[in-house]
Formats: structure tokens, sequence, C-alpha cells
């Protein structure tokens, strides 16, 4: 499998570092607010690539985070604490707002039927 590596600018074949093993870390969903289909879109290519992987005869373990969770509304990291403005515009606690988005992250996964429904909570 041929992939681009952005850091190097350059295509190169894909080796792992475990032979027969694939680690793989994927950023997760924001948690203020509902996932829309752009975001979705970058799930979905990350379980293809998964499942491609698995096909290969790779076994994979695969990490995903929750994100944005004490990040700031601007990607300069200045301005209001996301989070602490979907609590405000919810009436709700930050943890509940984590907990509500989170959940319905998953539930698109479900219905998207990808691996990331298959992820630890």
């Amino acid at each position: 499998m041929i992939l681009y590596n952005s850091l190097g600018q350059t295509k190169q074949e894909f080796v792992p570092f475990t032979e027969g093993k694939v680690n793989m870390y994927t950023c997760g969903p924001t948690v203020y607010h509902y996932a829309h289909i752009g975001n979705l879109r970058t799930y979905i290519m990350e379980d293809v690539l998964e499942k491609y992987l698995r096909f290969a005869g790779y076994d994979v373990n695969r990490v995903m985070n929750i994100t944005d969770v004490g990040h700031l509304s601007s990607d300069a990291d200045t301005g209001e604490d996301k989070m602490l403005k979907g609590a405000k515009r919810e009436h709700k606690t930050v943890m509940e707002i984590a907990k509500f988005y989170t959940d319905a992250f998953f539930s698109d996964c479900e219905k998207l039927q990808t691996a990331s429904t298959t992820l630890s909570r």
C-alpha cells in the first residue's frame, strides 16, 4: 500500500513498525455540538483505512480521542472556550455537554456502520 507522507511530501510504501501489527491513532469528534457531514467524512475515511488494513491481514489496534474539551473557539487559541460556550448555550454543565455530544457521535457512527462503534468509551 502506498500512502502520502505529508511531512516528507512524498509517496511511500506503508511499512508498520511491528510486522503484521498496526497501531492507529485518530483524532476524535468535537463534543460541544453535533458532528456535521464534513466531520463525519473524516471518521468514514479512518474507518475505510482501518478496514483495508484488516483486510490486508494486519492486526489493527485503533485509538480515538475525544477532542475540543478545553479548546478555545478560535484556532489561534483566543476567545471563549468551546465547551463553556456550548454549556452556556444549552444551560448545562460542561460534562453534560461532553457526554451528550459524545453519545450523539457514537450514535451517528452506528448509523454509518463505522468501526468507531466498537471503540471503548
